[in-house]
């Protein structure tokens, strides 16, 4: 335990998606509050951590386990480890009795005082493990009950409480911004609702404090995050609000490109489409979660779509914007998935032109409704389908690619080697530079595509964008 004169040293390892990565700044922000000195996780006794914490995933099987080697190979630092993020919220008490290794497993609520949980680490003092609850039973705010000054509530378990308590953990030009936080959709297959809690929305006022805080920090992408940004506003009373946020947005002082990222069909309106489309300084990017194609199985999934209305919104993006980027994921081998529904999700993904899919094994998730299904396929047959259907997206996805030699595109630098067009989110590949001499993170490079290899595109830069407002 480090002496009142040595600052208290602590490591923050985040896994899964950009929302675990805005909560991570957000408790740096808290813990250098507070005085902690954030370092690397090292086993180098000169300036080692004195406390890892793993901000852990608990979104499929594979995350889980990610999660918990995370946890263990933290614990061969000589580190005190605590478990805090997805895992641990979800599985609390019985995480910290399997896993011995950890000083604490705490929960969403602990996030306001977590400084202080750490000290009680660092002095031997036990903490009670996290007990889960369904989150859904904690809210939701509606438009009546929300408070008037709303910016100066925190939701439980959704870490907000300004700006200046966040603080940047890397120095790229892209940072995720988050809209909201929750879900109140009922997808048979998904066990986030019950951990992330009910959905709302933060302010837009909140919102655009943020992202001009992250302009100065030098960011200059902003990418819009939630469990599913198309319901951003429905609990402010104004369906329309992401819609009107978009364009101011784009306008802070230094950001050069908006990307809004988990749209979910079934509520992308045509004006939110638009928006997305022709707003300058918003990307033409569409990362829809369709998640199937077949009729039958979207209903067992108690979602809604088909191939004819998904590929009618896809139209929709590209009349407006012919060069509009699309990715997805897709979920086979759910229950009852017959050899006809998966060859209906293989005619969609052929017609559909997206630019990035994920292809994902279905397993059953604790608490479910689809995890109480009938009809569940064999493992061998599931995983057969991810094989054929894996096979097939790389085919589609670099015939997309090699679509665009040719055009010019607008690329973002992240390095002198390569960036992201605007029709590239953050794992959908990127463009690769023939000479990147001259080019600095955070450019704008007006490029043109000479070759691609996958999914990334190899571009000849052409000089500074046009477009380019630093």
């Amino acid at each position: 335990m480090p002496n009142p004169t040595t600052p208290r040293r602590v490591a923050l390892l985040t896994l899964g998606c950009a929302r675990n990565e805005v909560d991570s700044e957000e408790l740096a922000g808290r813990l250098t509050s507070d005085g902690w000195e954030l370092v690397d996780a090292s086993d180098d006794p000169v300036g080692a951590p004195d406390v890892v914490v793993v901000n852990t995933c608990a979104f499929v099987a594979s995350a889980k386990k990610d999660s918990i080697d995370t946890l263990l190979a933290a614990s061969d630092t000589g580190a005190k480890v605590v478990a805090v993020g997805c895992l641990a919220e979800r599985y609390g008490d019985e995480l910290a009795q399997s896993l011995p290794e950890t000083e604490a497993v705490l929960g969403f609520d602990h996030y306001p005082t977590l400084s202080a949980r750490l000290d009680d680490v660092l002095a031997g003092r036990s903490i009670a493990a996290h007990t889960p609850v369904d989150r859904r039973t904690l809210l939701p705010i509606s438009p009546v009950q929300r408070p008037a000054a709303a910016s100066e509530v925190e939701v439980p378990g959704h870490g907000w409480v300004g700006s200046s308590l966040r603080r940047r953990l890397d120095d790229s030009p892209v940072a995720p911004l988050k809209l909201a936080s929750g879900c109140d959709r009922r997808c048979s297959f998904c066990a986030i609702p019950s951990f992330r809690g009910s959905f709302v929305s933060r302010p837009p006022e909140q919102v655009l404090a943020e992202a001009a805080w992250l302009a100065e920090q030098g960011v200059r992408e902003l990418v819009l995050v939630s469990e599913n940004s198309t319901s951003y506003g429905k609990d402010l009373s104004d369906p329309r609000a992401l819609e009107m946020l978009l364009p101011a947005l784009a306008a802070v002082p230094g950001i050069a490109r908006v990307r809004v990222s988990y749209l979910q069909p079934a509520e992308t309106r045509p004006g939110l489409v638009r928006a997305i489309a022709t707003t300058d300084g918003v990307a033409p990017y569409f990362d829809l979660s369709f998640q199937h194609a077949s009729e039958p199985v979207l209903r067992r999934m108690r979602r809604f779509g088909s191939t004819e209305s998904f590929l009618g919104l896809l139209e929709q993006a590209r009349q407006l914007r012919p060069d509009a980027g699309a990715r997805s994921n897709v979920i086979v081998g759910f229950p009852g998935e017959t050899a006809d529904d998966f060859a209906e999700l293989r005619r969609f993904l052929e017609a559909a032109r997206l630019d990035a899919i994920g292809v994902f094994g279905y397993s059953d998730e604790d608490g479910t409704e689809a995890a109480t299904l009938p009809d569940k396929l064999p493992e061998e047959a599931v995983q057969d389908r991810v094989r054929e259907l894996t096979d097939l997206v790389e085919q589609l996805t670099m015939q997309r690619a090699e679509e665009r030699i040719g055009s010019e595109v607008v690329v973002l630098a992240e390095s002198a080697e390569a960036g992201r067009a605007a029709h590239q989110g953050p794992e959908d590949g990127e463009c690769c530079f023939t000479d990147g001499a001259g080019v600095v993170s955070g450019d704008l490079v007006l490029a043109k595509v000479v070759d691609c290899d996958g999914i990334d595109l190899v571009v000849e830069p052409l000089g500074p964008s046009p477009l380019d407002r630093q």
